[in-house]
């Protein structure tokens, strides 16, 4: 019993034993103790969203809930010993005493802000599932943004809050300096602000939405996130091309998807000894085929657009429903062939297809 009461570096031996023991104790059962409390967590959640996945949340959340609690504990634990007088050595004017004792809510403070971080992945995942059960892409947006935001702001009062605990310094005054010094940032910074300013402008106004298909400058492609920096497109050659949502504003926004209906043309480029009998059957012979297709195809106009001494030119133009691209290519595909087989039987040819070749020859004096 002498020397559990034995004093090494201002504490005795028992503090010491009780408080390894106690931190032992935390890293041994701290993932039974995460998951009970996370299962506490589950039931009063489960009240609100029946539909609530066990297993996800588990994931999301259990990890950070283990380390919130081990250091959380850990930290109390050692805050019972006295700090060894030997040590207390100054760094920079400031004793290693007074170091430990901030350093250690700062840590109980990152460890919370990464839990509340989870969370909010966990309620987005499951706000998004549900979103998904219906056809509409605007939910899965407004989740992403509101997402993103959210974890902007939760990272920002946690720094604050690491600020008042760590350095003892007001929050008001530290509001009021940042003001000084945001307005430098602000300068130094205008791009990004300009493209977070830009994000709230395409939430509100909604010009396009994730999954709309769409053209800006040159790049054409999928809406694949529109995010609070920057909106991610996925071209047709499989890259994924990162905008500038200032950019997005500022530049005219094609919406293919939004279209009411897809306009399609073929030009014929006939050859100008095509006679007036051929065309005259010929043009009739089109509209026939556009108007097999009934109501896939919702407007039509075939006309012949010009005679030269090289071509006759005849113009059809027909618009579809907005079906998607895929389809629309295949139907266009389908007519083509149809037109070139109605050219054959009717005996037109293209212009350019035929040619006369003259040979000259010239008398020439030796």
């Amino acid at each position: 019993m002498d020397f559990l009461d034995s004093i090494y570096f201002d504490n005795s031996v028992r503090s010491y034993l009780v408080v390894a023991g106690i931190i032992l104790f935390v890293l041994i059962v701290k993932r039974y103790l995460s998951q009970y409390v996370v299962s506490l967590i589950y039931k009063v959640a489960k009240r609100f969203w029946k539909t609530l996945d066990k297993t996800s949340f588990l994931a999301l959340v259990v990890e950070p809930v283990k380390w919130f609690l081990a250091i959380v504990i850990s930290i109390f634990a050692i805050d019972k010993l006295n700090f060894p007088s030997a040590l207390n050595i100054e760094i920079y004017g400031h004793e290693a005493k007074d170091i430990l004792s901030r350093v250690g809510p700062g840590i109980i403070i990152i460890t919370f802000v990464w839990l509340l971080l989870r969370l909010i992945d966990f309620v987005a995942l499951v706000l998004e599932r549900k979103a998904n059960l219906t056809a509409e892409t605007r939910d899965n947006q407004l989740i992403v943004f509101f997402r993103d935001f959210l974890k902007v702001i939760i990272g920002i009062i946690g720094l604050l809050l690491i600020i008042k605990a760590c350095f003892h310094q007001p929050i008001g005054n530290v509001l009021t300096g940042l003001s000084l010094v945001g307005a430098a940032l602000a300068l130094a910074a205008k791009e990004s602000l300009e493209n977070l300013i830009a994000s709230f402008i395409i939430f509100f106004d909604k010009p396009f939405f994730t999954g709309d298909t769409i053209k800006v400058n040159a790049i054409t492609g999928t809406v694949e996130r529109i995010g609070l920096r920057s909106t991610r497109i996925r071209t047709a050659d499989k890259t994924l091309v990162t905008v500038p949502n200032k950019q997005m504003v500022d530049s005219a926004v094609d919406n293919w998807s939004m279209r009411t209906e897809r306009r399609a043309e073929i030009k014929l480029e006939l050859s100008s000894g095509t006679e007036e009998i051929q065309l005259q059957s010929l043009v009739p012979g089109l509209k026939k085929v556009i108007e097999s297709y009934g109501e896939q195809v919702s407007n039509h106009t075939i006309f012949i657009k010009d005679i030269s001494r090289d071509a006759v030119i005849i113009i059809i133009e027909y618009f579809t429903p907005p079906v998607p691209i895929k389809d629309f290519f295949q139907q266009k595909n389908d007519i083509v062939l149809q037109v070139k087989k109605l050219l054959e039987d009717n005996k037109v040819s293209f212009a350019g297809d035929s040619s006369n070749i003259v040979i000259k020859e010239e008398n020439r004096e030796g």
